[in-house]
């Protein structure tokens, strides 16, 4: 696969290519921002879609024990962690489990922590089913971020039910590290909390960093976590859907089924099964191709920064494939640097605030695209922030 090689997406009613009028207010835009790669899926999953649209009968839906199997086999081989079938819900996304759990195991007017600056549909499901948003903000010091499990000690009240885990944690790419999380699953199960684990990304980790499950640090906290898994990250298949909550814990397995149930949201999308269970099977070697590549562009961006724009901060790259720039040492106002990427480099990039408290004067970049793309943005950001 020739990754160097631009697709172009145009006229497929792709979100960052199709609909830059509608939601950038201009057409003619470099898209680094929305999370979904432009590279193609793995060739196996192209040919499992082939076999399955000649079908050409489109029915209801359910998922086969293939793919739970296929998922548990994937989950096994790459992290060590052996999924037993009775754990395993299917759901729509990983947002909508999010919003699932949310419903399950918590009450209006309790709130549930989140971690700042994070992906921000978190903060937005809290507040739509009316619940409290608890912030425990990443602690920032020393060109990195950690989790500051002081302030979470402090902040916990009695009406806390839930905290949402980023891992690895998208805005800022770090892979959380076993005495991190340690320290964070103490203060969970000595507070009374379950951990929803947004593991998205697990599958995304740059060389010299190993995700850790959470469910895996003990089997106590196992009890209390509902762990969110999906090959669409991974594999570039975000347009299809589909993903897995694993619930060891059968009274939480139990809640959140009624919650799913409830919604009527246990039919699946016929293509989605397909594809996923061609991914997990046959997608490994695809999967290291686009991590290497990925790595390349992060190479690549530090170099073209320290040399072109050297007021830019980049953070590691522990996990995903999203680079958390700090544009901060440039004093502009976060109106000021938005309009000056958007409307003059014409580069759309994701704004930090919207990732919530420690967002402002940071911008999130998508590497996951031929580094032609990546080198032209670039040379436009650097014209006009330079």
């Amino acid at each position: 696969m020739n990754l160097d090689r631009l697709t172009d997406r145009r006229g497929t009613a792709s979100l960052k290519w199709d609909f830059q009028k509608r939601l950038a207010g201009q057409e003619g835009l470099l898209p680094l921002w929305v999370a979904d790669m432009d590279f193609p899926a793995p060739r196996e999953v192209l040919a499992a879609l082939r076999r399955r649209v000649r079908h050409g009968v489109f029915g209801y839906t359910l998922e086969p024990e293939s793919w739970y199997q296929a998922a548990a086999d994937w989950t096994r081989a790459r992290h060590g962690w052996d999924l037993r079938r009775e754990w395993l819900l299917a759901c729509p996304g990983v947002v909508p489990a999010i919003n699932l759990a949310i419903q399950a195991f918590t009450a209006p007017g309790e709130s549930v922590v989140i971690q700042p600056p994070v992906y921000y549909p978190f903060a937005e499901c809290i507040r739509r089913n009316g619940r409290e948003v608890l912030e425990n903000p990443l602690r920032l010091q020393g060109g990195g971020y950690t989790l500051d499990l002081e302030h979470l000690e402090r902040s916990v009240t009695d009406r806390t039910r839930l905290l949402i885990l980023c891992s690895p944690h998208n805005p800022v790419a770090r892979v959380w590290r076993r005495e991190e999380m340690e320290g964070l699953a103490e203060i969970c199960l000595r507070r009374g909390l379950i951990v929803v684990s947004d593991e998205i990304h697990c599958d995304l980790v740059l060389p010299g960093h190993c995700h850790l499950p959470t469910a895996l640090l003990s089997p106590q906290l196992a009890g209390r976590t509902v762990t969110l898994l999906s090959a669409t990250k991974t594999f570039n298949l975000a347009g299809l859907g589909g993903s897995l909550a694993v619930i060891p814990d059968p009274e939480l397995r139990r809640r959140f089924r009624t919650a799913k149930e409830a919604l009527w949201t246990s039919v699946a999308n016929a293509c989605s099964v397909v594809s996923a269970e061609a991914a997990w099977r046959h997608g490994a070697p695809w999967l290291e191709q686009v991590l290497a590549y990925v790595a390349g562009n992060y190479r690549f961006l530090k170099d073209f920064l320290k040399a072109s724009l050297p007021a830019a901060g980049v953070f590691p790259l522990e996990g995903t494939y999203l680079v958390w720039l700090d544009f901060r040492a440039l004093g502009l106002s976060d109106a000021e640097l938005k309009r000056r990427i958007l409307h003059q480099a014409r580069v759309w990039l994701d704004d930090g605030p919207m990732f919530g408290s420690g967002g402002q004067g940071f911008q999130r970049l998508n590497l996951a695209c031929p580094r032609a793309v990546l080198r032209e943005a670039l040379e436009r950001l650097a014209r006009v922030l330079s």
